[in-house]
């Protein structure tokens, strides 16, 4: 027997993934604190977020999956 992919749970990473754009949204509004402390360590520890003298900011890989992002976005 086999499970469809529409069947699964999206992994936590590929829900990260879907939630990025709004997270840097968020971050460049200057609303962190609507993130979360769980979803802001989860993207620090994968290494697309870092922080800056106080302050979240995109890492070279966050940038990287969010020009991804963008790509598919303009492809639909």
């Amino acid at each position: 027997m086999t499970l469809s992919l529409s069947n699964q749970t999206p992994s936590r990473p590929a829900l990260l993934r879907n939630a990025l754009l709004s997270t840097i949204d968020l971050l460049d509004r200057r609303r962190a604190s609507e993130i979360g402390d769980a979803v802001i360590d989860d993207y620090v520890s994968m290494k697309w977020l870092e922080w800056h003298g106080g302050a979240l900011r995109l890492t070279v890989a966050g940038e990287s999956v969010r020009k991804q992002l963008l790509t598919s976005l303009e492809a639909n």
